[in-house]
């Protein structure tokens, strides 16, 4: 991390509260116990609201935690007695500790501080404490259990409350919302400053987070989840501070740009999120029942080759539609069904048969056009049986026979499809020697 002094502590305890401050950085706390929490505080030039909110939260831990911890002040390049603060803090405060960098970010901040950190739970919260305190229990507890990977503070779920202007309400939604439609995220509030993750997780995902800024939260919690790891949320009481001097401009345009390069990244498959889901995500849930005689798989693969085939029959429909008056009912249902095809296979061989990765991709769009090709002639030959039995067949006949057309084609589609495209090798059944495996 160039510029970042990580781990640089502050030197000004006494001999006695320096010998517990390095006891806890070297896997132990007060009496030789492990520090289960880690709180990071990031600041920059807070020096009206630092010591007021830090021996708050001590006090907090101190009276409410029934793990050890410790307290981090981050500072993050600060040029007003921010640091002399914090110094005087974590001389005075056993459980606290003081980390200079050099350069300003609070996402460089807490990558710098959570990737050192020896404690089991990571943690931060803004220093401004706008986050209810009772809290912390709620959010820490089921990462120390292992019940769930990550937690974070959420202001839009139900049993939150919340008092912040409508600016700001109006912006957080929007952001949310931007992240549902954009990357197609699960959790409901990426922004509030009040966030914890296991350290073993921390460690594995830090390295591929590229973000030093506001977006490291966001950019954390999307490979998380598509990781397959488990966030839990917990809804916070929630005041604004009316003097935060963060810049909601600046923030929405980074947040923006941020969005688009991690949408590319995952796009591109840049990031190995299959070895992070391999080493630390949890295994999907078998919800279908086994049935005698029926291959296990295939029921949900019924039910999700269904949803596409609707999907696609639709979109075949709607272009169908909107070309035949320029091209006529024969050409418009060969294009309509070209492009969907395409579609259609692509949407299978990820969702319905869970083939993922480049590997045989090509191979497999080509068979899915072979497939394609005898649903065009089933289609195909429908049409042109309906123009000899009933010339001047009205539009809505030749929508229906379309439509009955596509049923037996969706049919013969995935026959095809789970019997020779995306045909899997028996494991039972050893290879034949000197034969390819599919």
């Amino acid at each position: 991390m160039t510029g970042v002094l990580a781990g640089r502590v502050s030197g000004t305890h006494p001999p006695e509260a320096r010998s517990r401050a390095d006891g806890e950085r070297s896997g132990t706390g007060t009496g030789g116990t492990r520090t289960v929490l880690d709180i990071v505080v990031p600041v920059h030039d807070e020096e009206r609201v630092l010591e007021s909110s830090v021996r708050r939260l001590h006090a907090f831990l101190r009276g409410g935690l029934p793990y050890p911890f410790r307290i981090t002040i981050a500072d993050n390049a600060s040029t007003d007695a921010t640091p002399r603060i914090a110094a005087r803090l974590a001389a005075e405060l056993a459980e606290v500790r003081t980390v200079r960098l050099e350069e300003k970010g609070r996402g460089r901040a807490l990558n710098a501080v959570w990737s050192t950190s020896d404690a089991t739970v990571l943690a931060y919260c803004d220093v401004d404490l706008s986050t209810d305190l009772g809290a912390v229990l709620p959010l820490v507890a089921p990462l120390v259990s292992g019940h769930s990977d990550l937690a974070i503070g959420t202001r839009l779920r139900r049993g939150s409350r919340v008092v912040r202007g409508a600016k700001r309400e109006f912006v957080s939604r929007s952001y949310n919302l931007i992240l549902r439609g954009a990357l197609a995220t699960h959790f409901s509030d990426a922004q509030c400053g009040f966030k914890a993750i296991r350290a073993d997780v921390a460690h594995r995902l830090l390295p591929l987070v590229a973000d030093t800024g506001w977006f490291f939260d966001t950019e954390l919690l999307v490979l998380a989840e598509r990781a397959g790891l488990r966030i839990h949320e917990v809804p916070v009481d929630w005041v604004d501070d009316p003097d935060s001097s963060v810049d909601i401009a600046a923030t929405a345009v980074a947040d923006l740009k941020g969005v688009w390069r991690i949408g590319r990244a995952l796009t591109t498959g840049a990031l190995p999120l299959a070895e992070v889901r391999a080493q630390l995500g949890r295994a999907p849930l078998e919800r279908i029942t086994e049935v005698p005689g029926v291959p296990r798989a295939l029921p949900l693969q019924l039910v999700r080759f269904a949803a596409v085939g609707v999907a696609c029959t639709a979109a075949n429909l709607l272009l169908f539609l909107a070309l035949r008056g320029a091209l006529g009912a024969i050409a418009a249902n060969l294009v309509a069904m070209g492009v969907c095809a395409v579609v259609n296979t692509a949407a299978n061989r990820r969702f319905t048969f869970g083939v993922r990765g480049r590997d045989r991709a090509v191979t497999h769009q080509v068979q899915g056009l072979v497939v394609f090709g005898l649903g065009l002639g089933l289609t195909t030959a429908a049409l042109a049986l309906l123009g000899v039995l009933a010339p001047a067949a009205p539009l809505v006949v030749e929508v229906l026979v379309i439509v009955a057309a596509n049923l037996a084609a969706t049919v013969l589609r995935f026959v095809l499809f789970r019997s020779w495209v995306f045909r899997r090798a028996d494991p039972a059944r050893p290879t034949p020697q000197g034969a390819t495996a599919r």
